[in-house]
């Protein structure tokens, strides 16, 4: 497949598995899939996993850039995610008062010699990169059928 402009994502069916995809941007190719418990190949991360990947990953590179540009002596940062559905009237920070939501459990583990400001204006700057601002903000997303 040729590579699409840059910030374009093409997702199209391998065709090697019932629910196997072909993701692709302007450099790079990976495969996307469903676990074998509920009838994918388990080619790649199903699509949440992408989703938690994209905001710990995003979480990392901005405490990386912050302590960088701060001097801040922070040799690793290791971000664990985890996605779930709970009933509204558990989430005690929610809108939502009624049905079912999803919640992110994201814990970081900061490494280096910091004092206790240092971690926490890093735990602060956590919440403000790039990803973690797109969750939380209300999302637009705009569906048209092409290539008819």
């Amino acid at each position: 497949m040729e590579h699409p402009e840059p910030g374009t994502v093409v997702v199209t069916a391998t065709g090697d598995g019932t629910y196997t995809q072909q993701v692709t941007t302007a450099t790079h190719e990976l495969l996307v899939d469903e676990p074998v418990a509920v009838g994918g190949a388990d080619a790649g991360p199903n699509p949440y996993e992408l989703l938690l990947a994209s905001l710990g990953s995003c979480t990392a590179i901005t405490l990386r850039l912050y302590a960088d540009r701060k001097g801040i002596p922070l040799t690793r940062a290791t971000i664990r995610l985890r996605h779930d559905r709970i009933h509204a009237e558990d989430c005690a920070k929610c809108e939502t008062e009624r049905g079912m939501l999803s919640r992110i459990t994201r814990e970081i583990e900061l490494e280096g010699e910091l004092d206790d400001d240092q971690r926490a204006k890093l735990m602060l700057i956590a919440d403000k990169c790039p990803v973690h601002r797109t969750l939380s903000a209300e999302i637009a997303i705009e569906t048209r059928e092409t290539g008819r």
